[in-house]
């Protein structure tokens, strides 16, 4: 049976739950929002960032960026948190002529799901990250207001139930525990997956513009 809030309290281990991180009294919000806190956890970078450019690895492949721009700040919860609530990271993909950029707030429900712009067209993803299921292709056409109707209708339209579908990171990890098979999300794929959240990371904290060292693999 699920357990009820104060009875899990009850039964935690508030020494062994803190671990490593400084020592405080029970604090509940520490404990149960503990992704506000820079002792516990990396912020949006190593949460919803994380996933956001696993996507962004999987479509185009290509690796760890060469430089990483980060600003955040609290816009829209003002309470004791220490984690900020806005996001913004851009990643300079050098040889391929790229920028990728994320952008997460909480002050609002929307969903800003991914979106590929090239020169002749854009891939608009129906979801975040690895729960994205479907997309719509849509040329290169003129800017168009939003009031006018009709709206521009995407070209091609990948429809997961006539397709052929990848399983999820979850099924895939589970598939390969059976057959011994490489997972999609390897141990190197987990490696560049942590670098380029930890960009972010080291750029908000440094209020810098870092680069990655491909000879040292370490963020400079």
């Amino acid at each position: 049976p699920e357990l009820q809030p104060n009875e899990v309290i009850k039964l935690l281990d508030w020494e062994k739950w803190l671990g490593d991180a400084p020592s405080i009294d029970f604090n509940p919000r520490h404990f149960w929002h503990w992704r506000c806190y820079w002792p516990y956890g990396t912020g949006q970078c190593g949460d919803l960032l994380s996933h956001e450019l696993d996507h962004v690895q999987t479509v185009l492949r290509y690796g760890i960026p060469d430089s990483c721009t980060t600003n955040a700040y609290n816009c829209h919860w003002k309470d004791d948190r220490e984690v900020p609530d806005t996001w913004t990271s851009s990643y300079v993909f050098e040889d391929k002529d790229c920028v990728v950029t994320y952008e997460g707030c909480m002050n609002s429900r929307r969903s800003q799901t991914p979106e590929y712009i090239g020169r002749d067209g854009r891939l608009i993803f129906s979801a975040i990250g690895q729960s994205a299921s479907a997309f719509e292709v849509f040329g290169d056409e003129k800017a168009y207001r939003i009031s006018r109707r009709p709206q521009p209708k995407p070209k091609q339209l990948f429809v997961p139930g006539k397709e052929h579908r990848r399983p999820d990171h979850m099924q895939d990890f589970l598939n390969c525990v059976r057959t011994r098979e490489q997972p999609r999300c390897n141990e190197d794929e987990a490696f560049i997956e942590t670098a380029v959240f930890m960009m972010s990371m080291e750029a908000y904290r440094q209020k810098r513009t870092v680069r990655w060292d491909a000879e040292n693999e370490a963020i400079v």
